[in-house]
C-alpha cells in the first residue's frame, strides 16, 4: 500500500507480539517482529521502520540498552512497553517517544502509534509535501492549500485528507477509515466517516481533486486525469 509506515515490534511474548502485529496491521501499517535485541538490530538495517514498538523486558539485553543504541543510530521513534508503570517517566526522560503500561487496549496502542507517526517524520513520506491535483499537503508543518489558498481543517479533518492523500486513488473503506484515523472499527459508527467526508468536501471546493464514493465500498481520492 503506497505510502504505509512500516513498524518494528520488537517484543519476546508471543501472543503479545501476534496481538499488537494483528491490530496494526489492520489499522494499514506493514509489521516486521523480532522476538530479541539481537533480531531487533538486523531488521533495524534491513527494513529501515518508521516506528519501533519496543518491550523493556527482552531476554537477551535490557530494552533501555537497546533504545539507547537505536538513538545513537537514528531518530527512528519508539514507543515502549513495560509491564512496570514506575519505568514511564525514566523512559520518557530518556527520549522515548511514548509509552504503554501491559496490560493495555490494542486500540490505544494503534492510536498511539499513529500519533507518534503524525509527530514524527519517520512516516515514509512524512517530510515531503503530499499533492493530488490541486491539493497539496504539508503534514510535517500541518498545513493544506488549494491551489495558493490555505485551508484550515480540524484534527481529524487533516488526518482523513492525509489517509486519503498518502494512498491517492485506492478505495479505501469506511471500516478502514475509521481504523485509520480514528483508531477503531465497530459496525454502525461508519455514518462518522460519511459526515467527515462530506465537510472535507465541502472545505477543499473547488479543487480538481475529488473524494469519490464507491457504492457499497468507501471513499478514494482522485486527481484530475482520473475523474476527467
Amino acid at each position: 500500500m503506497s505510502g504505509t509506515a512500516r513498524i518494528l515490534v520488537v517484543e519476546d511474548d508471543p501472543a503479545v507480539a501476534e496481538l499488537v502485529s494483528l491490530y496494526l496491521r489492520n489499522a494499514g501499517y506493514t509489521v516486521t517482529h523480532a522476538s530479541t535485541a539481537a533480531g531487533a538490530r538486523s531488521l533495524l538495517a534491513e527494513a529501515r521502520p518508521a516506528l519501533v514498538v519496543l518491550d523493556l523486558g527482552l531476554p537477551d539485553m535490557d530494552g533501555r540498552a537497546l533504545f539507547a543504541e537505536i538513538r545513537k543510530r537514528s531518530d527512528t521513534p519508539v514507543l515502549a512497553l513495560t509491564a512496570r508503570a514506575e519505568e514511564k517517566v525514566e523512559g520518557l526522560e530518556a527520549g522515548m517517544d511514548d509509552y504503554v503500561t501491559k496490560p493495555f487496549d490494542p486500540r490505544e496502542l494503534v492510536a498511539r502509534c499513529r500519533a507518534v507517526l503524525r509527530r514524527s517524520t519517520g512516516l515514509p513520506g512524512g517530510g515531503r509535501v503530499l499533492q493530488v491535483g490541486d491539493v497539496r499537503m504539508d503534514p510535517a508543518r500541518h498545513q493544506v492549500f488549494v491551489a495558493e489558498r490555505a485551508v484550515q481543517l480540524r484534527a481529524k479533518e487533516f488526518e482523513l485528507l492525509e489517509a486519503f492523500m498518502r494512498q491517492p486513488g485506492i478505495v479505501l473503506s469506511r471500516d478502514k477509515l475509521l481504523e485509520q484515523v480514528w483508531g477503531f472499527a465497530f459496525p454502525g459508527e461508519t455514518r462518522t466517516v460519511d459526515v467527515h467526508v462530506k465537510q472535507l468536501r465541502d472545505k477543499l471546493d473547488p479543487t480538481t481533486a475529488r473524494i469519490e464514493t464507491v457504492w457499497g465500498v468507501g471513499y478514494k481520492l482522485v486527481g484530475p486525469e482520473e475523474h476527467a
